[in-house]
C-alpha cells in the first residue's frame, strides 16, 4: 500500500503543504501513529517493517549504526502479526511496529557482543527482560544497534563492528555508549529503540543526534540480561530506557518496559503517573545554563534559555536555581565509579575472554587513572566520607525537588564532536560539564532530552529535562511542551536525500498528527498526549 495523503491526513491546514513529501513517510512518523495505523489495518505490519528495512539498508553503510540485521525474523514475524490481527488478536500496544535493540541486551538467536571480541559470536539462548516486554507488546526486533566496547566511551566503535557516525554530519560521533541506537532512529532506521544510562549515555547521544531519550528512575526498568558486568557502584547509576524520534513514544516504551520481572532485584513496583494528568501550568521549574566549572557553548545556553521562556509563556513559575552540591558530582561521580572501572572492566575482559580491547576503553582506563591521582585515590576513610556526601547529594536534591517540580540545564557542554576527541581527553583529564548528566544518576533521577536547537553547523542542540524520582510523567510532560514548542526531532539531510528543506523548518511538525498532541485551553488546562486536563 503506497502511503500517500489517503492514508496519513494532516488534521490541520498548517501541515497540508507537506502532504506527499517525508513527512507522511512511515519511516518518519511516531511509533505510536504506526501502531495505530496497523490496528486500524491503514498499513500492514509487514509493509512498515520492509519500510523500515529498506531505509536501514539505504543509511546505514554511511552510519555503521545497525551491526545484526534480523531482516529474515522480522519479517516473518511482521506477516504472523498480519494474521493475527485478520483474526481479531492483538498482541500488544506495539502489534506489529518494529523496534531496535541496543548491543548490551540479549536476544535470542541475535548475536549480542557489547562491542567486545570474546562475544563476537555469542548468540544468547534468552532474551533479556527488555526485550522480551518489547515482543510481549507486540514489537517486531529489526536489530541490534551499535555500542563502545564494554559501554566504557563516549564514542560508539569497536573491533567487532568498527565506528559509527552522526547521521548529521558523518565526520562526527553519535556520542556513546547508546550511540548506534540514536544514530538509527534520527536517521528513520527504527521508530523506538532501548538504550541504557549510567552517565548519561542515553541523554547525551539523544543530544548528538536530535531525538528524544528517557533515563527513567533508577530500578524502573529491569535491567536483566544486561551484558554489562554487574558491579556494586554502577547497578545503582544505571538505568534502561526508550529511546525515539517523538517524545509520545517515550511515554509508550516506558509503559511497555516499567515494573520488576521477579529477577532483578533492583527493579521497584512502584506505579506509573501519567503525563496527560500533568497541567504544566502548575509546575515550578528551575533552570541553569551553565556553572562554575563548567561553560556550555553560547548556542546551547541558549537553548536552554529559550525552553526557560517557552514554558514560562505556557504558564509555569520559572527561576534560574541549582541544586546545592551538583558542581562537586562529576569528581563524586569519578571516585564513586574507580573501584568498578578498575577491578570490574578487567575481570569483565577475563570473563568474556577478551584478549585486545580497543584503544576508546584502553584510553579510558588510562583516563581514569589519571582523575583520580587528580583527586585522590580512594582509601578507607576517603570512600566513607565519599559515600557520605553521596548520600547528603541525593538528599539535597530531593528537597530541591520539593521546591520544584522540575529542572532544565544542558545535556553537554557543545554539539556532537569529531570522532576520537575523546582520546584527547587523556592529555588534560577533567570532567567538567559531566555533572550535567550524572548527577541524575546518582540520585536515580528521571530526566530526558528532546531536541530544542539546531548550531550553525546544522547539529542538533538538545535541552534536559529532570524531575523527582518515580516522576517521569512530570518530566514527559514538560518535554512534550518543548518539543511542541520548538518542532523536536529533524530528519538528517546527509543521509535522508531530499529532506532537508522539511529539516530546516523548525516549526512545523513532522509527523501527521502532531497538532493535536498538546494545545493550550482558554480555561486554563492543557490536552497533553492527546487528552484533555480536568
Amino acid at each position: 500500500m503506497a502511503v500517500g495523503t489517503s492514508l496519513l491526513q494532516f488534521p490541520h491546514p498548517c501541515l497540508a503543504k507537506y502532504a506527499g513529501s517525508a513527512a507522511n513517510d512511515l519511516t518518519q512518523i511516531s511509533a505510536t501513529a504506526l501502531a495505530r495505523l496497523i490496528r486500524k489495518r491503514k498499513a500492514s505490519s509487514a509493509e512498515v517493517v520492509e519500510a523500515y528495512i529498506e531505509r536501514i539498508k539505504a543509511v546505514n553503510p554511511k552510519l555503521n549504526a545497525i551491526v545484526q540485521l534480523a531482516e529474515e525474523q522480522a519479517m516473518k514475524r511482521a506477516r504472523s502479526a498480519d494474521d493475527a490481527l485478520a483474526r481479531g488478536e492483538i498482541w500488544g500496544p506495539l502489534h506489529g511496529v518494529p523496534v531496535t535493540i541496543k548491543d548490551e541486551f540479549e536476544t535470542k538467536g541475535i548475536v549480542s557482543t557489547i562491542g567486545t571480541l570474546g562475544l563476537k559470536d555469542h548468540v544468547p539462548k534468552e532474551d533479556a527482560t527488555v526485550v522480551k516486554r518489547y515482543k510481549s507488546a507486540g514489537a517486531i526486533i529489526l536489530g541490534k544497534t551499535n555500542v563502545p566496547e564494554l559501554l566504557w566511551a563516549a564514542e560508539t566503535d569497536n573491533y567487532v563492528y568498527g565506528r559509527t557516525n552522526n547521521p548529521y554530519d558523518l565526520k562526527r560521533s553519535p556520542n556513546g555508549s547508546s550511540g548506534g541506537e540514536a544514530a538509527i532512529i534520527a536517521a528513520g532506521g527504527s521508530p523506538l529503540g532501548v538504550g541504557s544510562d549510567a552517565g548519561g549515555s542515553i541523554r547525551q547521544p539523544a543530544h548528538f543526534c536530535g531525538i528524544a531519550g528517557l533515563k527513567p528512575t533508577t530500578g524502573r526498568i529491569p535491567m536483566t540480561g544486561s551484558l554489562m558486568p554487574h558491579c556494586p557502584t554502577l547497578s545503582r547509576f544505571d538505568a534502561a530506557g526508550p529511546m525515539s524520534r517523538y517524545v509520545e513514544d517515550l511515554w509508550l516504551g516506558l509503559k511497555v518496559l516499567s515494573g520488576p520481572d521477579g529477577c532483578d532485584p533492583d527493579a521497584l513496583p512502584v506505579p506509573l503517573q501519567n503525563p496527560r494528568r500533568v497541567n504544566v501550568e502548575k509546575l515550578r521549574i528551575a533552570y541553569v545554563t551553565h556553572d562554575a566549572r563548567a561553560e556550555p557553548t553560547p548556542e546551547v545556553q541558549k537553548a536552554v534559555r529559550k525552553a526557560a521562556k517557552a514554558l514560562a509563556r505556557a504558564g509555569a513559575e520559572v527561576e534560574e536555581a541549582c541544586p546545592p552540591g551538583f558542581e562537586e558530582t562529576a569528581d563524586l561521580a569519578v571516585a564513586l565509579l574507580a573501584d568498578d572501572l578498575q577491578l570490574g572492566l578487567p575481570e569483565a575482559l577475563t570473563k568474556y575472554k577478551t584478549k585486545k580491547i580497543h584503544p576508546l576503553l584502553s584510553s579510558a582506563l588510562s583516563f581514569w587513572a589519571k582523575l583520580m591521582e587528580k583527586i585522590g585515590e580512594n582509601t578507607p576513610e576517603r570512600t566513607l566520607e565519599r559515600h557520605e556526601q553521596w548520600r547528603r547529594f541525593c538528599s539535597d536534591l530531593a528537597k530541591f525537588f520539593q521546591r520544584y517540580d522540575a529542572f532544565l540545564c544542558p545535556p553537554d557542554l557543545t554539539p556532537a564532536w569529531e570522532h576520537d576527541t575523546s582520546l584527547e581527553w587523556e592529555e588534560n583529564p577533567d570532567v567538567n560539564g559531566w555533572e550535567f548528566v550524572v548527577a541524575f544518576n546518582m540520585a536515580g533521577s528521571p530526566a530526558a532530552v528532546v531536541r530544542c536547537a539546531t548550531s550553525r553547523e546544522g547539529l542538533p542542540i538538545g535541552v534536559q529535562v529532570a524531575g523527582p524520582n518515580w516522576r517521569e510523567d512530570i518530566v514527559l510532560a514538560v518535554a512534550q511542551v518543548l518539543e511542541d514548542e520548538f518542532g523536536g526531532w529533524r530528519p538528517p539531510g546527509v543521509v535522508c536525500p531530499g529532506n532537508s528543506a522539511l529539516a530546516q523548518r523548525a516549526e512545523v511538525k513532522h509527523r501527521y498528527d502532531a497538532f493535536k498532541t498538546r494545545k493550550y485551553l482558554k480555561r486554563g488546562a492543557w490536552i497533553a498526549f492527546g487528552e484533555k486536563v480536568r
